[in-house]
């Protein structure tokens, strides 16, 4: 009870809450922590958008993201307090490498091979969960893979777990809304879809690199070019294709 009161008490701190609130320099330093946040998320805004897809209708693929989005600040909250120790969990970033590799190689296979036609009906019987509730699952997961450096970047940015949670809760929310941007444009340009996935290939190297037996860290500024450059390659070929279409 002790530890649970050491790591999370200073949550519950009204005084350390009114300070950080009432306090500009705080405010500056949580604006940062925003601004990393959204630089360390973009990978998985990317991620996010491409899990989405799978559901039928926008009405789900938004949803999906809102019951994601409560349950990312809910593990933000506990992560914050057990975050001294996060260092040493190396073992998720190498289970998300796979992960995303895994989702990478099943889109291009079935995009290379076509998809088997499935009954629907009756069979849900051997799915664990309905498909929303899997993609949900599978947004939960994608936040904790990806939570660990952000969280370990702010603790070293400020000690002050509230000035932390503060940041990472409005950074969470903006990071949303890129995934949401990027969901949006998949649906105008089918090109983005292997696109993104290429990107989550890459995304899956640079989280492997980073685990402590290799201990290479991807630059976010120099991956956001990347990103950028990508974006505007696949911009180029659908503009290309669409000439090509119309003539």
């Amino acid at each position: 009870m002790s530890l649970i009161e050491k790591l999370y008490g200073p949550f519950f701190d009204l005084h350390n809450w009114a300070a950080v609130i009432g306090s500009g320099q705080d405010w500056l330093v949580i604006l940062s922590l925003v601004m990393i946040e959204c630089l360390l998320s973009v990978d998985n805004a990317i991620v996010l958008a491409t899990q989405t897809r799978v559901l039928p209708t926008l009405k789900e693929q938004e949803k999906s993201l809102f019951y994601g989005l409560w349950g990312a600040y809910l593990f933000r909250f506990l992560i914050i307090g057990i975050g001294t120790y996060l260092i040493h969990i190396w073992e998720i970033k190498v289970i998300g490498a796979l992960y995303l590799m895994y989702l990478v190689y099943r889109f291009f296979h079935h995009k290379m091979f076509g998809r088997k036609p499935v009954k629907v009906p009756k069979e849900k019987k051997h799915r664990v969960l309905p498909l929303f509730w899997s993609v949900v699952v599978q947004i939960e997961l994608m936040d904790i893979i990806f939570s660990v450096d952000s969280v370990l970047a702010s603790l070293a940015i400020s000690s002050n777990p509230v000035i932390v949670l503060i940041g990472g809760l409005i950074g969470i929310l903006c990071m949303r809304g890129i995934a949401e941007i990027i969901m949006n444009l998949m649906r105008k340009i089918p090109e983005l879809e292997p696109m993104a996935y290429v990107l989550i290939a890459v995304i899956a190297i640079k989280l492997f690199l980073t685990i402590p037996a290799i201990d290479i860290e991807i630059p976010s500024g120099l991956f956001g070019v990347f990103i950028l450059a990508m974006f505007f390659v696949t911009l180029l070929i659908h503009v290309i294709r669409r000439k090509a279409k119309k003539e």
